[in-house]
């Protein structure tokens, strides 16, 4: 049997008319890392308040850790750390003054459990810097020192990587790559940059206007990423009726932009063809590559075709 940290069943939240989150079915597995992708407005946020009890579901139900939140408040809530919005500090406080503060409100202050998650963050050199002189990235990473002071088993993160630079997301990419294979604690992650989820992710859910269209491990979805042929040409138009006006067996898979691409998904072993009709209809084709999809192609694919 599975063990999910989360699960939920059929989970939806509505505002007067407007339903943001619609019927979702999402399991994060435990010790994995799961990436919550969509658009800004796709649901991400709210479905994550909800887990962590910040907002009421309007219908469904949540499991966490195998049990009924409501029933085992304290208990569960205990055993998660998260960071929704940008972590707030005190600007002219060290990192360690800071992270002390909230180990005192929290009531469990120890200092030996500071150094310790400052050294998780590779934040030990840094402990007796202003917070101020921090730079955006370390600035996440103490957010989430904050978050794993207590030692949750479940880290909720929603979009912590937004607005850095590619240092930056490096350093939250390898840190949170530690936190689940060496200390083992399961994190579920929201982001609008596929690239960045692809990299780390064990687990990818994709969410589009409130739905979960899909939740897919990483590996399965390097199985189904397709190959495809892109051709750049010069006359858009003419090219894509000329696809459509063919009587093949099957129809012929593809998709195009404004800016004179076609990217082939199907029949690729007829490329050659294809290109001889376009130079022959007077089209001028500037590029014929063979490529492979990323995962922001798949599930732009995906979409069109749902």
């Amino acid at each position: 049997m599975v063990d999910y940290v989360i699960e939920t069943n059929q989970l939806s939240k509505k505002y007067s008319n407007n339903i943001v989150v619609n019927s979702i079915n999402m399991h994060v597995e435990k010790g994995t890392i799961y990436g919550l992708l969509g658009k800004n407005g796709a649901g991400k946020t709210t479905t994550m308040c909800m887990i962590l009890n910040l907002t009421y579901p309007s219908s469904g139900e949540i499991f966490l850790f195998g049990k009924d939140p409501k029933k085992y408040s304290k208990e569960i809530y205990s055993n998660i750390g998260s960071i929704i919005e940008t972590p707030g500090f005190y600007e002219n406080l060290t990192a360690y003054e800071n992270l002390k503060i909230i180990a005192k409100i929290r009531g469990n202050y120890n200092p030996q459990n500071i150094n310790l998650v400052l050294e998780m963050v590779n934040l030990e050199n840094e402990k007796s810097k202003k917070f101020k002189d921090f730079s955006l990235g370390m600035k996440q990473r103490l957010g989430i020192a904050a978050a794993i002071m207590h030692n949750p088993e479940l880290l909720i993160l929603d979009e912590p990587i937004n607005g850095l630079d590619p240092f930056g997301i490096k350093e939250i990419r390898t840190l949170l790559k530690k936190l689940s294979h060496e200390y083992g604690i399961t994190i579920l992650i929201s982001s609008h940059i596929l690239s960045e989820i692809e990299n780390i992710a064990d687990v990818i859910g994709f969410m589009d206007k409130g739905v979960l269209i899909e939740e897919i491990s990483r590996k399965d979805l390097l199985k189904k990423l397709d190959k495809y042929v892109e051709f750049q040409v010069s006359d858009i138009n003419l090219a894509v009726k000329i696809l459509k006006k063919l009587e093949l067996k099957e129809n012929i898979d593809f998709t195009f932009n404004e800016y004179g691409t076609i990217y082939l998904y199907s029949h690729l072993e007829l490329r050659d063809k294809f290109n001889y009709l376009f130079v022959n209809s007077g089209i001028d084709v500037k590029k014929v590559n063979l490529c492979e999809e990323n995962l922001e192609e798949y599930f732009t694919r995906f979409l069109s075709n749902n």
